[in-house]
């Protein structure tokens, strides 16, 4: 794809640039000279596929130059009265032309013009219109809408019951969940911060595989007991029940909030440790679950969340054993600080929320 003089420019460039840019364009042409697929490189380099595109189709088109800096700048740009504003939202808001998905930023201006909407419009204008406005028609969100029958309903009030009752160490509330982690290798060393230059790790990495995270969490208290298992079977599931057991071996019964996976009941006990201590083991704890497409009802989650920014972040850990180490310490700094979850959804916002 790339001539051997661009692919040196390219180069220096990414080693000596000074506009950020410039250095992420020339980074989404080296990789896709590569042989790294759209997809691949938006995710890599954390920018939209059309931006991609766009980037792969001006160096096709224009050459290095093009591809690389900026059009020339004729100006400020043409300020728009709020009339104008709305009806360009309007026009973001209804479905778009068909043929398209979506609308994009030239889709947006194209039509605009061509509706009489504006004269001319720049790109950059469409989307400080679209930010003031928060509107992201390139984004997409995938949801799932409860179906409100009796049984969403009755499990839903359940656990909020659960969370309104006031704390009581012999009766301690204790959400589960749990979170698969992708293991991922540097294949370079990375270069240390410097002053005035940030980590630079290489965008070549090794898949190493899987690992799961279980995570429990006690919401009033702030503690929190993370464990790194290889997988998420039912065996590594009744261990961690049983390490909750010993963390809370005071409690008079464990009350115990978790989704309904399908490990997530007696017999994953019984299977591993037979059917009289599973039995002893599964009665140690009053179990809640959430209704299905409900697992926003779990606290766990919020502290999955926590554990992802804070522990995880967006380094990669390219073994098991390191990611042991991180969770470790993860874990000893937040229970010294015992950061609580401060709940707010009661059954009378449900009610007002879903009405019924």
């Amino acid at each position: 794809m790339l001539s051997n003089e661009d692919r040196n420019k390219i180069s220096s460039i990414i080693k000596k640039g000074t506009s950020a840019r410039e250095i992420s364009r020339a980074h989404a042409l080296n990789l896709r000279d590569k042989g790294y697929t759209v997809i691949e490189v938006s995710d890599i380099l954390e920018i939209t596929p059309r931006t991609v595109i766009n980037i792969t189709t001006n160096y096709a088109d224009g050459g290095l130059d093009q591809a690389i800096k900026d059009d020339p700048r004729t100006g400020a740009p043409i300020k728009f009265d709020e009339r104008t504003k709305s009806i360009i939202v309007a026009l973001v808001c209804s479905n778009p032309p068909e043929g398209f998905d979506r609308w994009t930023l030239e889709l947006i201006k194209e039509y605009s013009e061509k509706q009489g909407i504006v004269d001319s419009i720049g790109l950059e204008t469409v989307r400080m219109i679209l930010q003031e406005h928060d509107l992201k028609p390139w984004q997409e969100k995938m949801w799932c809408i409860p179906k409100l029958d009796e049984e969403f309903i009755t499990r839903m009030e359940d656990v909020l019951d659960v969370y309104e009752k006031e704390y009581d160490p012999k009766f301690p509330v204790i959400c589960l969940d749990e979170k698969p982690i992708a293991l991922f290798a540097d294949k370079r060393d990375p270069i240390l911060m410097e002053p005035g230059s940030p980590l630079k790790r290489d965008y070549e990495y090794e898949r190493n595989g899987t690992a799961n995270v279980f995570c429990a969490v006690e919401p009033l208290v702030g503690s929190y007991l993370n464990k790194v298992t290889e997988n998420r079977k039912a065996c590594e599931f009744a261990k961690f029940i049983l390490s909750i057991e010993n963390k809370y071996s005071d409690a008079t019964k464990i009350t115990l909030v978790m989704d309904n996976l399908n490990i997530h009941f007696k017999s994953s006990l019984i299977s591993f440790y037979g059917e009289e201590e599973g039995n002893r083991l599964w009665n140690r704890f009053d179990v809640h679950y959430t209704p299905k497409h409900g697992s926003w009802l779990n606290q766990a989650e919020i502290a999955i969340g926590m554990y992802s920014r804070q522990c995880l972040g967006k380094s990669r850990i390219g073994d098991i054993d390191t990611l042991r180490k991180k969770t470790k310490a993860w874990n000893k700094i937040i229970n010294k600080k015992q950061v609580t979850i401060k709940w707010k959804f009661t059954k009378e916002k449900a009610k007002e929320k879903f009405s019924y």
